[in-house]
């Protein structure tokens, strides 16, 4: 109990809640500009951190990182340009609600279940921290392998109405993945010379072009056809949140549930977690075919997942130290930098350290909301502002975003081509997510099968032996096999 009461002390501290509020306000600006990512927000925060007590720099990284994943979605919403990488799984979906008018709707929708989302995975994180740690570090190589073949499965479950575009889509950013020095082998790989691609190819700077750089490119190109810009007010987006609440109460559940758990494994994160959930709500749906028309039960679902993903992603870290995804791994550093080493002493020695922290999560998706509320408020704007002004200025930010990465001009350069590419794809009929897909668990795939391939003394069996990985193997093979045997039955029947 004094632990606690020492919590809530170190928590409201004024300097403390002054911190968060700036944060609060950092995240937002840079979830909500295309080319910036939540990653970076947390990047960018690390120097300043130096200067601040420990419970006070977690604030700010907690806060900063809750806000970015949701106002990801505001641009992605308003201009089809996704702030952030998990945003980028329903992107189309929102864009398509507000060309029919809905934004207001679909803006609520995101920010009302990011906070139900946060706080779901947040009391997972405070009921359960140390169960599923331990139930996620049982993982070996062959339960990420299925794992993350499930997560590119998805990708061509989302694209079902055109499959085998979506299949060379997906090849392409798997193509893209192999290459630089980043293989099991440490083999240079399609990088004919260049010192820049032993790195390979970032997918930071490809998101941003893939999505961001080639809507600018369809707008030049099509300078004679009537741009479709939403220009109704964006009101109260609370207003029918309730509704959706009771209409949808499996969806969110299911939605936060799968981003927590894919959020404790270690190497998943929100991206996962947003393109998986995405993929269920549409194969779970009663009404599949409005999705991709502007239907607002994926945004429900995936909208959940993103930050009860970012909330699951600790778990890993504090009882293990063990990233959960890349946000993470920077936390775990600030961590250690403030004498907070994570591992099971951290629960033991200091609990009100781990108290605060479980506070912090509460309060930071408790403020989402009226703090999100007046982001949604300001960004309505940029639907106000003529296409001919926005798109330099959104292509200034993307650039410098793309720069700040890693201080290079070569990512400029992969941005661009990327964006160039992408829409060569999209005038053809080809997807970009599942290419983008590609790029982010192309690496993991290939290191998790070589892994397990040596463990098994390659046998394929070995991908079976463990209850687990058995599980998703099966779970796998059915998302290929299952939809054109049913299929089969049913033109059989037919006939």
């Amino acid at each position: 109990m004094d632990a606690l009461i020492t919590a809530f002390g170190m928590v409201f501290d004024p300097g403390t809640v002054l911190v968060m509020l700036g944060a609060s306000l950092f995240g937002l600006f840079v979830g909500a500009v295309p080319g910036l990512t939540a990653t970076m927000a947390t990047a960018l925060l690390v120097p300043v951190t130096f200067f601040m007590p420990p419970i006070t720099a977690i604030a700010a990284i907690v806060t900063a990182t809750a806000m970015a994943i949701f106002s990801g979605d505001i641009p992605g919403c308003l201009l089809r340009m996704p702030g952030t990488p998990a945003s980028a799984a329903y992107a189309d979906e929102a864009y398509a609600m507000t060309r029919k008018g809905q934004a207001e709707l679909a803006l609520g929708a995101s920010l009302v279940f990011s906070a139900i989302g946060g706080l779901f995975g947040t009391a997972v994180l405070i009921l359960s921290a140390p169960a599923l740690a331990e139930f996620a570090l049982r993982f070996s190589s062959f339960e990420y392998f299925w794992l993350v073949l499930l997560g590119l499965t998805c990708a061509i479950v989302i694209t079902a109405e055109r499959p085998l575009k979506g299949v060379v889509s997906l090849l392409l950013g798997l193509l893209v993945a192999c290459v630089g020095l980043g293989n099991p082998a440490g083999f240079p790989r399609f990088t004919f010379g260049s010192t820049e691609l032993m790195g390979g190819i970032g997918m930071i700077p490809m998101m941003i072009g893939m999505f961001a750089v080639s809507e600018i490119l369809r707008y030049a190109a099509d300078t004679g056809a009537k741009l479709e810009v939403a220009t109704q007010p964006i009101g109260n987006v609370l207003r029918g949140m309730w509704e959706l609440t009771k209409r949808y109460p499996v969806q969110i559940l299911r939605g936060s549930t799968l981003g927590t758990l894919v959020g404790a494994l270690p190497g998943a994160g929100a991206d996962i977690a947003a393109w998986m959930s995405y993929a269920i709500s549409k194969k779970m749906s009663k009404e599949p075919e409005k999705f991709g028309t502007g239907h607002v039960e994926g945004i429900v679902e995936s909208g959940a997942a993103n930050n009860s993903a970012l909330a699951g992603a600790w778990i890993p870290a504090l009882v293990f130290g063990i990233p959960g995804d890349s946000i993470t791994a920077i936390v775990i550093g600030v961590l250690y930098m403030k004498n907070m080493n994570p591992g099971p002493t951290l629960f033991t020695q200091n609990p009100q350290n781990i108290y605060a922290v479980f506070l912090l999560f509460i309060i930071a998706n408790l403020i989402m909301i009226p703090l999100g509320f007046l982001c949604i408020k300001v960004a309505k704007r940029i639907l106000r502002v003529p296409r001919e002004l926005l798109m330099p200025v959104i292509l200034l930010f993307c650039i410098v975003g793309t720069f700040a990465i890693n201080n290079t001009p070569f990512d400029v350069g992969v941005m661009l081509a990327a964006g160039v590419v992408a829409y060569v794809l999209e005038r053809n009929g080809f997807p970009i997510a599942p290419a983008i897909l590609g790029v982010v668990l192309g690496g993991m795939l290939e290191e998790n099968f070589i892994t397990s391939m040596i463990k098994s003394d390659g046998q394929l069996a070995g991908f079976f032996a463990r209850p687990v990985a058995a599980t998703l193997g099966v779970l796998t093979l059915a998302a290929w096999f299952l939809p054109p045997v049913v299929r089969r039955l049913r033109r059989i029947a037919g006939a």
